[in-house]
């Protein structure tokens, strides 16, 4: 890692805390105690406010603000091909919002004029149709924690009615599917938007309860644990059933 880019995450991660130990940065930089020690030397000389001491921990005063943001060319290839799928592969409000955010991705940069995330040579397409607006209302309902009602055709042409509480969604090549707590089945469903005809959302807001929750999902699909105490996902395939 490139000592500007350590700097940077540095102070990022001083911005989120209160007070953090000169360790718990190093542990996050994966660099020596004595190397951050030299760091936050360095940044108070360049006059960043830092307050506090080697051994008791340090603070960023509020007010503080950083420059410009700054890029890797393998991050900006990154947010540029992310920004390209979601475009691509999105409801209308999603491919809407990710040219907003490239926007704004742009303007940030140091020098917007040299490095145009719009004329990045990376593309993405996918084989099915855009999504309806069953997506906008799924994403909706996992923000507010609303339960919603659904028809659903299953893979031999069953319809029935559901109440679910969903949880999270995949973004596959081939379409979307969404994840929750099924009212009917009680029990963890996978629904895949193709087959979904008709979907609202409820005026019914549903409490966390650990054991209809994405971690509990999560846990049961990869471990095969009902009730897990800590499990941080990182990505991976929902149990296709309904």
């Amino acid at each position: 890692m490139r000592r500007a880019e350590r700097l940077f995450r540095l102070v990022q991660q001083m911005r989120a805390r209160d007070v953090i130990r000169a360790e718990d940065l190093a542990a996050y930089l994966e660099v020596s105690v004595r190397t951050v020690y030299r760091d936050i030397a360095h940044l108070q000389g360049s006059g960043l406010p830092i307050e506090g001491e080697a051994g008791v921990g340090y603070i960023l005063r509020p007010g503080f603000d950083l420059p410009a943001t700054t890029f890797t060319h393998d991050q900006l290839d990154a947010l540029a091909i992310g920004l390209a799928f979601v475009e691509e592969a999105g409801d209308a409000s999603l491919a809407h919002a990710a040219r907003e955010a490239r926007a704004k991705l742009q303007s940030a940069l140091p020098d917007p004029g040299m490095q145009k995330l719009e004329q990045t040579p990376l593309f993405a397409s996918r084989k099915a149709d855009r999504p309806k607006a069953g997506l906008k209302i799924v994403r909706d309902a996992i923000r507010e924690s609303r339960t919603v009602l659904l028809e659903y055709i299953d893979a031999n042409e069953n319809r029935s009615e559901r109440r679910v509480r969903p949880l999270a969604i995949w973004a596959f090549t081939d379409g979307w599917l969404f994840v929750g707590w099924c009212e009917m089945r009680a029990d963890f469903r996978a629904f895949r938007l193709d087959r979904v005809p008709s979907i609202k959302p409820t005026d019914d807001h549903f409490c966390p309860e650990p054991s209809k929750s994405l971690q509990t999902y999560l846990a049961m699909k990869f471990f095969g644990e009902r009730y897990p105490q800590s499990w941080h996902p990182h990505g991976g395939l929902p149990m296709q059933n309904s």
